[in-house]
């Protein structure tokens, strides 16, 4: 597996990805995306943007980047920046397929994107990808996997994962919704010719909602690398929406929110990655922090009291508007 580089690497920040979410597009549900993008949100703005954030990322430590066929055009903009540093072969490249992007660069598009697991739509992005990051792609995942999706029965579409695997593909898949510990525990019953068909998983997982957790322990130990996506909650977790809670653990350490809640995923046994969703340099130097954040007991026992209930939080989440 690809992800067996990263356990070589001395860095305390090689468990911590980047995600391209918020910077492969010019709109996205992040809180805060005024300030952190500003008025020029051209393709070739925010090209220059995420390479200097893969830039700064990869010169910390950070060894795996997170992109999706949905995400805009950040597929697109980390080909380009593998292309020009060819001396860079250490990354672990995960992508997505299953989501369209439908926005055409607008920030205020009725629809940002559709959803459809179907084979077409597979095969269809998979030749996108392919045709963007060639053998640079190691992971290929499942986007959004919930407990009705067909992606879990057809096992047509498991049958050509099985070959795309076959063929030195990781195949993966990610959760979103209330019943991400459905979803995960009916991906992992998933089999071709009695082998397990999925190697990772990608969930949301962070100090408001941790429903998933004992699913993800579950992955684990049956061999699948955790990513845990959303860490700051879309923006909730950060300065300056963060709870009291989480403000006053942070000023006890000294570091930031966002430290302090990626660092409360970092301790959990299960976690293979965490990913930033950064969008400025400066969001990204201290995200990476998180690797060197010692949150005590006490610290830890008032942090969980944030947990919300799973069905409100994905209501919540579900009425952000894209910014």
């Amino acid at each position: 597996m690809p992800f067996a580089r990263l356990s070589t690497a001395t860095t305390p920040t090689s468990h911590i990805g980047l995600g391209l979410a918020a910077v492969g597009r010019p709109g996205y549900i992040n809180l805060g995306r005024e300030q952190d993008l500003g008025e020029n949100r051209s393709i070739e703005a925010l090209r220059e943007r995420t390479h200097e954030l893969l830039d700064a990322a990869y010169a910390q430590g950070v060894r795996y980047i997170d992109v999706a066929r949905s995400y805009g055009r950040s597929e697109e903009f980390l080909a380009g920046w593998l292309a020009a540093r060819p001396d860079v072969v250490d990354v672990v490249v995960g992508s997505k397929w299953g989501y369209t992007y439908t926005a055409g660069w607008s920030t205020d598009a009725e629809r940002h994107e559709v959803k459809d697991h179907g084979l077409a739509t597979y095969e269809r992005q998979r030749a996108e990808t392919g045709e963007l990051l060639g053998d640079r792609l190691d992971l290929y995942q499942i986007h959004s996997v919930t407990p009705d999706s067909p992606a879990l029965t057809d096992k047509e579409l498991h049958a050509r994962l099985a070959e795309a695997a076959a063929g030195g593909l990781t195949v993966g898949f990610s959760t979103s919704g209330p019943a991400q510990a459905d979803a995960i525990r009916a991906a992992l019953e998933v089999t071709v010719e009695g082998e397990p068909l999925f190697r990772t998983v990608q969930s949301t997982y962070n100090a408001l909602e941790t429903s998933a957790g004992p699913a993800l322990a579950e992955a684990h130990d049956a061999g699948l690398t955790v990513i845990v996506k959303e860490g700051m909650a879309n923006g909730r977790l950060a300065t300056p929406h963060a709870p009291d809670m989480l403000r006053s653990v942070a000023e006890e350490t000294g570091l930031g929110c966002d430290a302090v809640a990626l660092a409360v995923i970092l301790r959990q046994p299960w976690a293979g990655v965490v990913l930033s969703g950064a969008a400025t340099l400066d969001q990204l130097a201290s995200n990476l922090h998180a690797a060197v954040v010692d949150l005590d007991v006490d610290q830890l026992t008032r942090l969980a009291t944030l947990v919300e209930d799973p069905q409100a939080y994905w209501e919540r989440r579900g009425q952000l508007p894209w910014h």
